[in-house]
């Protein structure tokens, strides 16, 4: 007889400055890699499977990401949750833990993946900003860049914001928002007098495509491009990707949205 399977959903926050990424790979830390090397001392046995939900890239944070357990037992969830973080590392916290069933789908059920990129300019930051806050040196025309986002707002073909997409990658996506103002999220004592948030919600995005338009703005900001080359990157692509990647450390998936 086939045993029965009981499906969980684990809320989880971690600072991505030590680990390559959010998926599995051979000979480096990643913080799938660290929880499924946790749960066998706080479950006592191997016999699970856990699915995440996002895959975030080497150095990118989250304020909130999710993964599914799939066990055999049913979990006391209080005690289980305690001494989940007991064992997690200090970078990676389980904020809440929910019982779900075998119709969730953690890959399709999100209806929105909110990411936000804190930046500052003008003079390199104090080094403890580091993991958070991406810098530049450079002044950048905020009320431009502001205007720029917004550019990216809607459906448009991103196959120049995208890094290696296979011959099924569909490149046309739709952005539900496109926003830079000022940051509130975080503040730490360390950080600069002004940062700012780059906001970009959607359903979803492809390899490096945040850091990719994150880079077209920092670049619209420095006046090395127009308004007009991020308008024709999006209503006329060509297939060479564009080679700018803004770097990974200020960006953090904010929220997983999984009702409207």
């Amino acid at each position: 007889m086939k045993k029965r399977q009981n499906f969980y959903l684990i809320h989880l926050q971690y600072l991505g400055f030590r680990f390559h990424g959010w998926a599995k790979q051979p000979d480096v830390k990643t913080v799938h890699q660290m929880i499924d090397k946790t749960l066998p001392f706080v479950l006592g046995h191997k016999r699970f499977k856990t699915l995440g939900g996002s895959r975030t890239d080497a150095m990118v944070s989250a304020n909130h990401a999710v993964v599914e357990l799939f066990v055999e037992e049913s979990l006391e969830k209080t005690s289980f949750f305690h001494e989940l973080n007991r064992n997690l590392p200090a970078d990676i916290r389980a904020v809440r833990i929910e019982e779900t069933d075998a119709a969730f789908n953690i890959i399709q059920s999100p209806r929105r993946k909110e990411y936000v990129y804190l930046f500052a300019f003008g003079e390199k930051c104090h080094p403890f900003s580091a993991p958070l806050l991406a810098s530049f040196m450079e002044d950048l025309d905020i009320g431009l860049m502001k205007q720029g986002a917004k550019l990216f707002e809607g459906k448009h073909d991103f196959r120049k914001y995208v890094t290696k997409p296979s011959e099924n990658t569909d490149t046309v996506r739709e952005v539900l928002l496109s926003r830079i103002e000022a940051n509130d999220l975080l503040t730490a004592s360390f950080f600069p007098e002004k940062s700012y948030a780059y906001h970009i919600h959607a359903r979803g995005f492809m390899r490096n495509q945040i850091r990719l338009m994150t880079g077209q703005l920092i670049r619209l900001g420095k006046g090395e491009i127009s308004m007009d080359d991020i308008r024709e990157s999006l209503t006329h692509p060509d297939d060479i990707p564009f080679d700018y990647i803004a770097p990974p450390s200020g960006l953090i998936l904010n929220r997983v949205v999984f009702e409207d």
